[in-house]
């Protein structure tokens, strides 16, 4: 047994009186009515996720998902006023030869979704409703959760020409830089669930996990989906009886390899680069351009500077702001190169 409602009750029940057996058959009942609430809530969820999943699936405009995800997002987030973002988490149980035994025609996707139903609780969100925040949906042998995130807020816009930001230091960063990602994080949802559903599948099975990054509208929902299950495969390649992995694992070089779908590279580039994009459309910034030559100029300050017409301060600016939208370090090789091929891909 994986995921169910049990009432433990630690005493021997044979030799209570009739009132305290009543008084237990009460409590049961009311749980029995929560069990129901929650169990109807859950299936409006489960509807919701099919349908987008459907739809992202069958390669639908992206006005008709993100239609069917302005219904969803007051479901999930109700009373929030703005459009959430939006994370996927691929799960699939795959049965050993004794599992598959014990299993019998129980198919492994209803199981996943159930699995998925109950793990994807918001740590943050205390009370019973942190666990109505998640939408499952399964197709096949996989599920699919559809995880909303309160919208990030956009930083303020660019000072001057020649004006530094008063909060940079002598490298740009602002003090209260982006300190990671928003969302759930695959090492961190690992780590919460292994132990107790290793014991649980003990030789019967594996489960494993795929996290997308999250993105910002129906454009990016085909991606992260691709993205999950990408991460899934890697998880899947794993010993273990519970793995998984995130999208930060999907390294830049590994895009360039000929099996990776046109889909991930796509989510790929639009989470490093649509932040800074956003970001031009509003406050004309020129924050790509500014990043492109930074990478032409081999990260030298005053060649970089001279070439787009600026003073350095400034340029240590828009290098600041760049690394806080995207929550990258630009004096380290590694997230050079990843800007450099989301540049070159996009």
């Amino acid at each position: 047994m994986l995921s169910d409602w049990l009432l433990a009750v630690e005493a021997d029940a044979s030799d209570w009186p009739a009132a305290r057996l009543d008084l237990l058959q009460g409590v049961t009942q009311l749980i029995a009515v929560e069990r129901d609430r929650r169990d109807a809530a859950r299936t409006v969820r489960r509807r919701l996720a099919q349908e987008v999943l459907e739809l992202v699936q069958a390669g639908a405009a992206p006005a008709e998902i993100a239609a069917r995800l302005r219904v969803a997002a007051p479901v999930l987030l109700p009373g929030l006023g703005v459009a959430p973002q939006w994370q996927v988490v691929v799960a699939r149980v795959d049965w050993s030869a004794s599992g598959q035994a014990a299993a019998g025609e129980i198919a492994s996707g209803p199981v996943a979704q159930a699995l998925l139903e109950e793990i994807l609780v918001d740590p943050a969100v205390s009370g019973p409703d942190s666990a109505d925040r998640i939408a499952v949906a399964h197709t096949g042998e996989e599920a699919i959760a559809l995880v909303p995130l309160p919208a990030v807020i956009t930083a303020p816009a660019e000072p001057g020409e020649g004006e530094e930001d008063p909060a940079a230091g002598a490298d740009g960063k602002d003090a209260d830089a982006l300190a990671g990602e928003p969302g759930l994080h695959a090492d961190a949802l690992l780590a919460s669930v292994r132990e107790p559903l290793s014991a649980g599948l003990a030789d019967d099975g594996r489960l494993t996990l795929g996290v997308s990054a999250a993105v910002h509208s129906a454009e990016g929902l085909r991606g992260a989906l691709e993205e999950a299950r990408h991460a899934r495969r890697v998880a899947a390649a794993r010993p273990g009886r519970v793995c998984a992995a995130g999208h930060h694992e999907l390294a830049s070089h590994v895009l360039l390899l000929p099996f990776v779908p046109d889909d991930v590279r796509r989510a790929f580039t639009a989470r490093l680069l649509d932040p800074l994009r956003d970001y031009d459309r509003r406050h004309r910034a020129e924050l790509i351009e500014t990043l492109e030559a930074f990478l032409d100029c081999d990260g030298s300050w005053t060649r970089c500077a001279a070439r787009l017409h600026l003073h350095v301060n400034t340029l240590r600016y828009r290098v600041g702001r760049i690394e806080q939208l995207t929550g990258r370090d630009l004096s380290r090789l590694e997230d050079k190169l990843d800007f450099f091929l989301a540049l070159r891909m996009s």
